[in-house]
């Protein structure tokens, strides 16, 4: 692959004020923030990539100055001849500052951004759209509807089962009748269809036990996130052995190494990389590729703009297999604005654009009354 100077980057970041407040066992976010970056080559050729940012608070506005103050002079005169090559540069550049700083997170999620970008422009050379290129034989995909609140939650379920969703997930961790009161009315509205839970790292080894007998009847496609991410694997084990529903994780791993001991720990049955949180496509490809020769259920998790949730999309046409993308059930429209027509939704499942790259070119004058400008990039 031959490419050509790289001769610009630049970071926008936008905020949606949200109604309604997304709510996490953990924390609860007032509006959507979304940061979407733009890689020029000396031809004029561009790709849009996003990184993730929602926590802390002033986390888009952080992730904007590192990918232009910190890896802009790595990556501006950079020849772009292979997107991996730079991904692994500025891994390796960055490696003791993110030491030095202890921004491991940060850093690689502006280094995913990048990549994103840079495989966007390397698709649109070669004239072929993402999925495609990295070896996709299909531009369909199977999707769920998730991020539903725990507040009239039946009420959400519905509203997607009528935009087109056949498969929904619903945060839990608010207290064992909550969520059984939720899982119930969410469960009267979709019947028999996939339903999952996702608890955000909410619960010790013993409460996490201690629920699952109040959770059994619901029969969920998987739980996710009942243990810290930090928790040894052995404790997993021991839930996956206690009864536990298939256990999910992953969106909070990052590293091939982490992924490794995930994956020889051998007891997540669905493994949730988030291509804008570490690895973009350099990283999260082959790693799902792994994933699947493990026997693991590969699920890209993706909770943020609408140029990240196409990318996690064609990351997942690539995969190929029988995972589902996640689609926020929440308002955004730094999302549904960007991401555009190839993310509606038709019987569970989306089908990707055959134009290169992406398939999109963000308009920014439709989202314009949410651009943060004072951020002095």
């Amino acid at each position: 692959m031959s490419g050509a100077v790289l001769r610009r980057l630049e970071a926008y970041v936008f905020r949606y004020p949200v109604a309604t407040p997304v709510q996490t066992s953990f924390s609860v976010m007032h509006d959507r923030p979304a940061v979407f970056i733009r890689l020029e080559d000396a031809d004029g050729c561009q790709g849009w990539g996003e990184a993730w940012c929602n926590f802390p608070s002033v986390g888009a506005e952080h992730r904007a100055r590192l990918v232009t103050n910190v890896l802009g002079p790595m990556v501006i005169g950079h020849i772009l001849d292979d997107p991996t090559e730079l991904f692994n540069y500025l891994t390796q550049m960055t490696a003791v500052l993110a030491l030095q700083a202890g921004e491991y997170g940060p850093l690689a999620q502006a280094i995913a951004a990048i990549d994103l970008a840079a495989w966007d422009i390397a698709a649109k050379r070669a004239g072929e759209p993402l999925w495609r290129l990295l070896g996709g034989t299909s531009p369909e995909i199977g999707v769920y509807a998730s991020g539903i609140n725990p507040t009239q939650p039946e009420r959400t379920a519905s509203i997607k089962l009528a935009e087109g969703h056949r498969a929904f997930k619903l945060k839990i961790g608010f207290g064992t009748e909550r969520d059984k009161q939720n899982l119930a009315a969410v469960r009267a509205v979709v019947g028999d269809a996939h339903l999952a839970a996702d608890a955000n790292q909410v619960w010790s080894l013993r409460d996490a036990r201690a629920i699952l007998a109040q959770i059994e009847p619901f029969h969920l496609a998987w739980l996710e996130e009942p243990l810290r991410r930090d928790r040894p694997w052995h404790e997993w084990l021991e839930l996956a052995n206690a009864g536990a529903p298939p256990l999910a994780a992953g969106e909070n791993l990052a590293g091939e190494a982490e992924f490794s001991a995930a994956l020889a720990a051998g007891v997540l049955a669905v493994v949730q990389p988030d291509i804008a949180k570490w690895g973009g496509f350099s990283g999260c490809l082959p790693l799902a590729r792994s994933i699947q020769r493990a026997g693991k259920r590969f699920c890209p998790h993706f909770l943020g703009g609408g140029i990240g949730l196409v990318a996690s999309a064609h990351l997942l046409a690539a995969a190929g297999g029988n995972g589902l993308l996640e689609i926020d059930a929440n308002e955004n429209p730094l999302r549904d604005l960007i991401a555009g027509s190839q993310m509606m939704v038709t019987e569970g499942r989306v089908s990707l654009s055959d134009s290169p790259g992406l398939g999109i070119e963000p308009d920014f004058a439709r989202i314009k009354a949410y651009r943060v400008t004072n951020i002095n990039l």
